[in-house]
């Protein structure tokens, strides 16, 4: 048999002169997976200076089969246990309505609530568990028990050592304790202490606000930025003061909650598009040009693309040069979000723009957080100085909430710093290449395994499919029981037929870490039987296979 990885665009014969063709024009196809479309033969892989290879394998039938069965168990018992519950044949553990309340309208969905008490429960113990220490490549957690099912728990008092942390968003491990390393936070904090109690526009603007926007806006190449106290709220709370009525905003349909508020906050009309399809994109952005709005006909009065650099629970990267293509020819405007890509990707890290070798000028909207590969709190908006003036004055977050900690800003100026080399030394450039290393080198194990993953070979989140509601649980209790600390997904954060587990790799984890990981799954792959890999084709064709769009330069 020939060896998967070596078989691009889908054929074996003579594979490694179609091969080298292909990835000449910057085309190719793996386990399912192409990069770059075609139309009567002409590639539009030449917007790409680099191979651009995803993986969304399907699995195999039954194991979709046994999937809905194990959802369609549960909810049987479900609905047995509720049964047994009315008729006080098990304990009632879940608050319950006064009875003067008993002909309002419920306040939650019927289905939600059982979904919650009757299948959620069952596995709550995976979730919020608590950590006390600081949540670098290995964490202290405190151990809890339950006496009732998961519906309560109590501490025991004793405290789990030494996990491996493989679910934090701390991709260049800049969460970290290192007195030396957080010498100058130290000094901010003593300096100005923990809150400016104030807003933006009123005696909220400090010179370490002024300092951060300016060095961000040099990190990134562009003329000004603006920097906010939460990473959640920089989405949800611009975006309305961006576009409103009359606007249209075509959204990926696996952006992050965040945008999908601030989109739905605007009052502006949204339109989704197939994950990552450029024919889906470019279909809805020429109906809106030829139809214009809806009755009236009327033009847009502003057309958006929102994407994300990184997408968190796919692993996948956005296709950036293309949707460029897409917005030039279009004359639509670019909203990118680079939560999980800015300092994860990149060669010194500057995100998905330098991971594609183009100018921060394609974009109209850079959006960032400092949550994760800059180990504190916060998020940016970057780009034009017009446009950056004009949140100063109709943002949300600048004109109600609280600006960010002084402190934390130092944090974030020191990592930023570290990166750009400011600090004298190359420890920033250092982390961003053991970041890769560490990702290319735990995805290529995964695979060799024989597991399905999702997601782009340089992407630092790495989804490993469970699939089945059974599985979630015991992978995540297994796998601490080998001290190893990892983030499980079900439905309905997922499609129902593909519960995960999701890794975050940082430059922090040691080859050993990683090892001691890949040998700990490597063993649960077998005992679970999680290794469905077929080297088989898209479980999303629809999304990598269209064929009748051409992107213009």
């Amino acid at each position: 048999m020939a060896n998967p990885s070596a078989v691009c665009n889908g054929h074996l014969h003579h594979h490694h002169q179609k091969q080298n063709n292909l990835l000449k024009s910057g085309i190719c196809k793996k386990n399912g997976i192409t990069k770059g479309m075609k139309k009567n033969g002409v590639s539009n892989g030449t917007l790409y200076k680099k191979t651009f290879i995803e993986h969304f394998e399907q699995a195999p039938m039954y194991v979709a089969v046994l999937t809905f069965l194990g959802f369609g168990v549960g909810t049987v018992f479900g609905y047995l246990r509720d049964f047994m519950r009315a008729w006080g044949l098990e304990k009632r553990n879940i608050a319950t309505e006064r009875e003067e309340q008993k002909d309002f309208v419920p306040l939650y969905q019927d289905f939600e609530n059982f979904y919650t008490r009757n299948l959620y429960m069952r596995i709550r113990d995976n979730w919020n568990r608590p950590i006390c220490s600081v949540p670098g490549p290995q964490f202290d957690l405190m151990e809890r028990v339950t006496d009732d099912y998961n519906w309560t728990f109590r501490f025991t008092g004793r405290t789990i050592k030494n996990v491996i942390n493989m679910g934090s968003y701390n991709y260049l491990g800049f969460a970290e304790t290192d007195v030396n390393a957080l010498k100058t936070v130290t000094i901010e904090l003593q300096k100005y202490g923990t809150g400016v109690c104030s807003t933006r526009q009123e005696m909220g603007t400090l010179d370490k606000h002024v300092e951060i926007e300016k060095l961000v806006a040099k990190f990134l190449g562009v003329e000004d930025a603006m920097v906010f106290g939460m990473g959640f709220a920089t989405n949800s709370m611009n975006i309305p003061a961006l576009v409103g009525k009359g606007c249209l905003i075509l959204s990926d349909e696996l952006n992050h909650t965040s945008l999908v508020l601030g989109a739905r906050l605007s009052g502006a009309t949204i339109r989704i598009f197939k994950h990552n399809n450029m024919q889906s994109l470019e279909n809805l952005l020429r109906d809106a040009i030829i139809y214009g709005q809806p009755r009236s006909h009327r033009a847009w009065r502003k057309i958006i693309i929102l994407v994300e650099g990184i997408y968190s629970m796919e692993g996948s990267i956005v296709r950036l040069p293309e949707i460029v293509s897409l917005k030039k020819k279009y004359k639509a405007y670019l909203y990118l979000d680079e939560a999980h890509s800015i300092g994860a990707v990149g060669a010194t890290g500057r995100g998905v723009v330098e991971y594609f070798g183009m100018s921060p000028d394609d974009v109209d909207v850079l959006m960032g957080t400092f949550t994760k590969s800059f180990g504190a709190a916060g998020g940016y908006l970057a780009g034009k100085k017009e446009l950056v003036d004009f949140l100063r004055t109709h943002s949300h977050s600048a004109v109600y909430a609280t600006s960010m900690c002084p402190a934390v800003a130092e944090q974030i100026i020191r990592a930023m710093k570290c990166l750009m080399g400011l600090d004298g030394t190359t420890q920033g450039l250092q982390r961003v290449r053991q970041l890769g290393r560490n990702t290319r080198y735990f995805r290529r194990r995964l695979h060799e395994m024989g597991f399905i993953i999702y997601g782009n070979d340089d992407s630092p989140v790495v989804p490993l499919l469970l699939y089945m509601p059974g599985k979630i649980g015991a992978f995540a209790r297994r796998m601490l029981e080998k001290n190893i600390g990892v983030v499980v997904v079900g439905f309905p954060a997922t499609p129902i037929t593909e519960s995960r587990a999701r890794f975050c790799v940082s430059a922090a984890h040691t080859r050993e870490m990683l090892d001691t990981v890949l040998n700990a799954l490597d063993e649960l792959g077998d005992f679970l039987r999680l290794k469905y890999s077929r080297y088989s084709k898209s479980s999303h064709p629809e999304l990598y296979e269209e064929t009748s769009h051409e992107l213009e330069d």
